[in-house]
């Protein structure tokens, strides 16, 4: 293989599946300190998105959702490039390693519960202190951080299910493309676009929901963590099919066929 051009889809399959022994196989501290970072990130990346929305007027909305979501990839540059374990971005590549035979349901479960707590550790480290206690999330932010949660903690379970299903299956596809491009330059472009477009649309994303409804919560909307928590579940089940079943089983199964010998399936 040609390490110096762009991968084709199934190289990008075998790149992926090459990865799961040594992601399941990462130390508690590696994969504890990796998380936090992923969540923090993603924290980052939404208080740059409140900070574009919040300063456009009311009038111009739909120019304040498009250039809010094109600052908040910066999140995913930072975990893929930088170095950060995201939990929805495993729920794909975990679930190649166990379809292919790389990795026990266990090594899976361990990966994903540990990568969730510690996304929230961030997620939660960065609404509190950079959101509520600098303010980044309040003041000129107060009324859009309280809408972006309510609205969160609103949708029904279906919706929200639904909704999380999307979300992930446009994340991954970035992950995806960030796999199949081999300059830093292109992998971020590459893997720009969709995440851009999971917060243009308003999907549900478990990590981004750790820090956008505990921001609303700090700031004073009318949310219990009990709502917090039960958003967190169809969210969280919406986000495994979208990246297990749309992106990790579709493609695996569409080009199965054409990775090397050594992958029994």
């Amino acid at each position: 293989m040609d390490t110096q051009r762009d991968l084709y889809p199934h190289e990008i399959l075998q790149e992926i599946i090459s990865k799961t022994e040594s992601k399941a196989n990462a130390s508690l501290k590696m994969l504890s300190i990796l998380s936090f970072l992923g969540g923090a990130y993603v924290g980052f990346g939404y208080l740059a998105y409140l900070k574009v929305v919040s300063g456009i007027p009311a009038q111009w909305s739909g120019l304040a959702a498009l250039l809010g979501a094109a600052v908040f990839p910066i999140c995913l540059i930072c975990i893929l490039i930088g170095g950060g374990e995201l939990a929805t971005g495993n729920m794909m590549i975990m679930a190649l390693g166990k379809y292919t035979r790389r990795v026990r349901f266990s090594k899976l479960l361990r990966n994903w519960l540990l990568v969730s707590v510690g996304n929230l550790a961030g997620a939660l480290f960065v609404a509190y202190f950079l959101g509520h206690y600098v303010g980044l999330s309040e003041g000129a932010a107060i009324n859009k951080t309280i809408a972006i949660a309510q609205s969160k903690v609103n949708m029904d379970f279906g919706r929200s299910f639904v909704s999380a299903i999307a979300c992930n299956w446009l994340v991954c596809m970035g992950i995806w493309f960030y796999f199949g491009a081999k300059q830093t330059s292109g992998r971020i472009l590459a893997m720009w676009f969709p995440v851009m477009i999971f917060v243009l649309i308003g999907f549900q994303h478990f990590v981004a929901n750790m820090v956008m409804i505990p921001a609303g919560i700090f700031a004073g909307a009318p949310i219990t963590w009990g709502q917090f928590f039960t958003n967190m579940l169809p969210v969280f089940l919406g986000n495994v099919v979208g990246g297990t079943s749309f992106v990790a089983a579709s493609y695996l199964y569409a080009y199965k066929h054409l990775l090397k010998d050594d992958y029994s399936i």
